[in-house]
């Protein structure tokens, strides 16, 4: 339930912002393809940090190799590429601001 939320935040917060989410397969296989030639090796114990495509010869840092896969499976290898991060300013909505009911002048003892 906490992921699902988590995603729901995520989507809503893309959208207030302009932002496109996208969401990629929880079973795509981002650590175990090659992402030099493509090549999909076999499952791997989690202790395995780095390998060796059998593929190309590439040699791979687990984690960071997955990173360039989830990218590449999202489509975003080339289009984030010198894309401003930061949002622009957003003005809160009238009904965010202000004291939420609460007395502005102080009550007489």
């Amino acid at each position: 339930a906490g992921w699902s939320q988590f995603v729901a935040m995520l989507e809503y917060k893309a959208k207030r912002y302009g932002r496109t989410l996208v969401k990629i397969g929880r079973f795509e296989p981002t650590s175990r393809t090659c992402s030099a030639c493509g090549a999909v090796d076999g499952p791997k114990p989690l202790n395995v940090r780095e390998w060796t495509c059998s593929a190309c010869g590439t040699v791979h840092d687990r984690d960071h190799n997955a990173a360039i896969n989830v990218k590449t499976a999202a489509g975003l290898a080339v289009s984030a590429c010198g894309a401003p991060v930061r949002p622009g300013a957003v003005p809160a909505q009238r009904e965010e601001t202000g004291s939420h009911g609460f007395p502005t002048e102080p009550r007489a003892a």
